[in-house]
């Protein structure tokens, strides 16, 4: 499967207000392997640059005042997500975006070029019910390296997204291979078969007397709190009833 892993930066949070894109950032993988293609664009938004915006990009109104606008190279955004997946944390927000740059010359809007799209933010929700799951969040916790994020950049977000999207759908530890794996030969997580984890020595630390005491005591208060449904009483036996 072909998917392409999209961001952008603006200079504001709502296209029906006239804020536009000024940065657009894709990454292509392929049966969850980074091929190397990407596509990165600066883009002059025909106004001027919200410091709030500023400070979150860094992309002045200055540096994109030489930059092409949006519709000299929609043609190109458009034929590299045509027939992919798009992955996106956060969809509505940049898909919102693209139409309304789309709607502005006269283009058909995202959903008519893509094959779908999916949103890392609502998959983050389901996994993670009742935690921070922003971009930044989900490298902390999936321990994705994002030091370099300095700024939000479109290409960078977009290539820590497809980091952080194989690890919250079981992929590889990291996308970025080393000079050992340049044959081509690559393995993928999906190719192994079930990991034997009786292979491994871990070591067993038993409880003391204290610990033990704990132990039940704690167990005694979960069978009296569940009406005696304790599975764990079940588990440890009879003889821990008594």
């Amino acid at each position: 499967m072909r998917q392409i892993f999209f961001d952008t930066e603006t200079t504001g949070l709502d296209p029906d207000k006239g804020d536009r894109v000024v940065e657009i950032g894709c990454v292509e993988m392929v049966d969850r392997q980074l091929t190397g293609r990407h596509l990165h664009l600066y883009l002059n938004p025909e106004r001027d640059m919200p410091e709030e915006a500023f400070r979150v990009h860094g992309l002045s109104a200055e540096f994109l005042s030489d930059k092409p606008k949006f519709a000299e190279v929609a043609r190109q955004v458009t034929e590299f997500l045509a027939g992919a997946q798009i992955v996106i944390h956060n969809a509505a927000f940049d898909v919102g975006f693209m139409n309304a740059e789309l709607a502005r010359i006269g283009a058909p809007p995202v959903a008519d070029t893509v094959a779908s799209v999916l949103d890392t933010w609502q998959l983050a929700k389901e996994l993670f019910p009742g935690k921070a799951n922003s971009l930044d969040a989900l490298c902390r916790r999936l321990e994705v390296d994002n030091s370099g994020r300095t700024f939000h950049g479109a290409l960078l977000d977009a290539e820590l997204l497809a980091e952080v999207y194989v690890r919250l759908t079981r992929g590889q530890h990291s996308l970025l291979a080393d000079d050992s794996h340049s044959s081509g030969n690559e393995m993928v997580d999906d190719d192994l078969g079930p990991f034997d984890f009786g292979a491994l020595l871990l070591p067993v630390v038993e409880p003391n007397a204290t610990e033990r005491q704990a132990h039940q005591a704690a167990l005694t208060g979960l069978d009296k709190d569940a009406g005696g449904a304790c599975l764990w009483r079940r588990l440890e036996g009879p003889q821990a009833v008594a």
